[in-house]
Parts: structure tokens; C-alpha cells; sequence
């Protein structure tokens, strides 16, 4: 049976440590914060998610400043790296019992070199450490670690066998079969990590730029130039995040643009790709707004949170555009439930969401994912016009 240690148990740490047990691992999980669990075994002293443990997982939050989120327009502050004083604290304390031939492995979000130049002086000789990021979202955590696209491993100066019985134990859990490694230093896979989420990123704020290209001309419909980029699959890496419609967020995307834009200031590179990917975003929604206020009925926004089907509205798009809404005019904004008897505009945020949703008569609706049925029955005695927005066609 192994012993696993697992310290912070948040909002995405506690799914990750259940999803550990199994009948060969035994998990032994520590949170600052009273936490459940009828799987994860949890203590109150941080030494007894230490002591004797083969692996230590720590997954606690390296923040920003909440300003930072992505909810509200922050390509204008400055840019900074994240906030690392909980993982060096975490590492601290674990010191004191940690002993050699144990291994901590951090998954937390870093930049790159953060683990080298700032945790590595850290830990006691003798203990190895490995960086371990996880690709996982809110509301999929538990599949998403159980059937991982890849699994991010990166060290300096460890055996491979250390590395090797982690692969071992996750090769134990996962239900992914043939589950692809990538393996290298420190410094790689924290790039790997950060990088990934980037270029998502980057991805839907150029395909949504063709949607603000077609908004302002006639006859383009964004889904046909983007379906065609799309299936260009030899330069462009596949078919997701290719639907125009309702701009990126979460609450790892826009704060890991900031940090990658403190990063290339730090190296000098000499150009910002990363702030203007948020400054874009923030453009991005501002002219989703407009559209919304031209049409001088008050404003519904359906789909709150960041994306469908969880509760979280950390960097929530719909919620920068109710910010932009509310500078540039003096319009109402109400959220995912009808607040007025009034005809609305009302936004679909969230994509294949509202077919059946009562809307209040004489509404518009407008669509960013462009999929509500146009002269559909249903609706033909209620609204007044749907309208694609990313598809010009007056």
C-alpha cells in the first residue's frame, strides 16, 4: 500500500486527491481550511501528510491579485508574476519532517525558472522534487486528471527511477490507457504548462477576431472562414476552440497572460504577445457590448459563469462584457434568469444553452455561437429579431 501526501485541498486539490485512492494508494490530504472527504484521510497537522509518505503533493494556489482575474479589464495594470509566498510557506513546513528519499511534487502554476531559482534552494538534501502541473478545468477536474491529454513531468538532478515510480503510480490510476509522458527538466515543464494554456488563449482571441472583422463588413460569415481554418489541419493544430463566439476565460488564461508578459519583459525580449492577447480580449468583449446597448432595450446576459455547466464565474467573459456594458451606457444588466417583464436584449453566452428559455415578449436575442434557430415556431410570436452576431447579413 502507498502512502500518498496531499496539501491543499481546494476547489480542484480535494477531486485530485480522491481521484488517487485506490486499492494500492492511500491518501492522507492537509488544508489550512476545514475540508470532507469519505475517500481522502485528513489531518490537521501538515507532519501527518508528510511523515513517511512516498510522494507529497502540493497543490496549493499561486494568485494574483484579484484584479487580475479577467472578470474586469486588466491589461492596463501592471504586469506581475504570480504570487508564490503559500507554496515557499507549504515548503517550509514541510521541511521540518520531509526526510531524505521522499519526493515532493509540486503542481501548482509557475513560470518558467521559478522552481529552479526559488523553490530547489528550499529543500532539505537528499529529497527529490518534481514539477507536476496539472491540465485540468473546473467541472471536469476528476476526468480530466483520470484521462489526461498528457502528463507534465519535469525535474533537475533526480534518478530516473524516481521519476519512473510516479509514472508507475499514475500508470495505477489512470483510466486513459497508453497515457503519453512528457519528460524533462524543471524549467520545460513549467513552458509546457503555461504555454498550453496560452495558446488557447491566442487561439480563440484570433478566431474571434475574424468575427469582429465579419461584424464590420457585409457578406463574411465567420463560421465559413473559420471553418476553413479549421480544417487546415497541417499548420493549424485541430478543430477545438475554432467556433467564433464568446471570448476566453476561467481562472487560469488571463492571469497566465499576465505572468507570460512579466516573463518577457523580465528576458527583454522586446515584444508583448501576451498583453496584447488580453488586450484583445477586453476589445473583443467591449464590441459585443456595443452591439448589445444599439438596441436600447435592457440587457439579459444568460450564461454568468465562465463556461456551461459550472458555478464559477472566476474571469468570466460575461461578466467583462456586463463591465463594458455598464461603462458605455446606462443600460440595466441582468443575469441568467428574467429580472424584468420588459422585452430584453438578450445575449447567449453559453453556447447550445437556451432553445427553450421563456424570453419576454418583443425581445432580441443575440448569438455569438450563431446556432439559435432563426424563424423557429416556438419563438416567431415572442421575439422581435434574432441576430448573429459575427455574421453581417443585412
Amino acid at each position: 500500500m502507498n502512502k500518498i501526501g496531499f496539501i491543499g485541498l481546494g476547489k480542484l486539490g480535494l477531486e485530485c486527491a480522491e481521484a488517487m485512492v485506490s486499492s494500492k494508494n492511500e491518501v492522507h490530504g492537509f488544508d489550512t481550511f476545514a475540508r470532507d472527504s469519505d475517500r481522502v484521510i485528513i489531518h490537521q497537522d501538515i507532519k501527518d501528510a508528510v511523515i513517511d509518505k512516498k510522494f507529497i503533493f502540493i497543490a496549493v494556489q499561486t494568485p494574483h491579485d484579484s484584479k487580475y482575474d479577467g472578470s474586469t479589464p486588466s491589461s492596463h495594470l501592471p504586469v506581475k508574476d504570480f504570487n508564490y509566498d503559500t507554496v515557499i510557506d507549504v515548503l517550509h513546513s514541510i521541511n521540518e519532517y520531509v526526510v531524505e528519499g521522499q519526493t515532493i511534487v509540486l503542481i501548482s502554476t509557475v513560470l518558467p525558472g521559478t522552481c529552479r531559482e526559488q523553490f530547489i534552494p528550499i529543500i532539505k538534501k537528499g529529497v527529490n522534487f518534481i514539477y507536476n502541473p496539472y491540465l485540468i478545468a473546473m467541472g471536469t477536474t476528476t476526468w480530466d486528471m483520470l484521462n489526461p491529454e498528457m502528463v507534465i513531468i519535469g525535474s533537475n538532478n533526480v534518478e530516473r527511477s524516481v521519476v519512473d515510480d510516479l509514472v508507475e503510480f499514475y500508470d495505477s490510476i489512470m483510466e486513459k490507457k497508453n497515457t503519453r509522458y512528457e519528460i524533462g527538466t524543471l524549467d520545460e515543464a513549467e513552458c509546457i504548462k503555461v504555454f498550453y494554456n496560452t495558446f488557447i488563449s491566442a487561439k480563440i482571441s484570433l478566431v474571434n477576431m475574424i468575427q469582429d472583422v465579419a461584424e464590420k463588413s457585409t457578406n463574411i460569415n465567420c463560421d465559413v472562414v473559420a471553418n476553413a481554418l479549421a480544417k487546415s489541419t497541417q499548420r493549424i493544430m485541430g478543430e477545438t476552440y475554432m467556433k467564433p463566439g464568446m471570448g476566453d476565460g476561467g481562472p487560469c488564461h488571463p492571469r497566465d497572460n499576465i505572468a507570460l508578459s512579466h516573463l518577457s519583459k523580465k528576458l527583454n525580449l522586446e515584444y508583448d504577445i501576451f498583453g496584447a492577447i488580453m488586450q484583445s480580449r477586453e476589445i473583443q468583449a467591449k464590441n459585443i457590448a456595443k452591439k448589445l446597448v444599439t438596441f436600447n432595450l435592457p440587457i439579459t446576459i444568460l450564461g454568468k459563469s465562465y463556461k456551461p455547466n459550472v458555478d464559477y464565474v472566476d474571469g468570466s467573459y460575461a461578466l467583462l462584457i456586463g463591465h463594458y456594458i455598464n461603462e458605455i451606457s446606462r443600460l440595466k444588466v441582468g443575469y441568467d434568469q428574467n429580472w424584468t417583464t420588459e422585452p430584453c436584449t438578450y445575449l447567449l453566452a453559453h453556447k447550445d444553452k437556451y432553445h427553450d428559455f421563456a424570453f419576454n415578449q418583443g425581445s432580441i436575442v443575440v448569438d455569438p455561437w450563431r446556432e439559435f434557430k432563426r424563424n423557429d415556431s416556438i419563438h416567431n410570436e415572442t421575439l422581435s429579431q434574432v441576430v448573429y452576431y459575427g455574421y453581417n447579413d443585412n
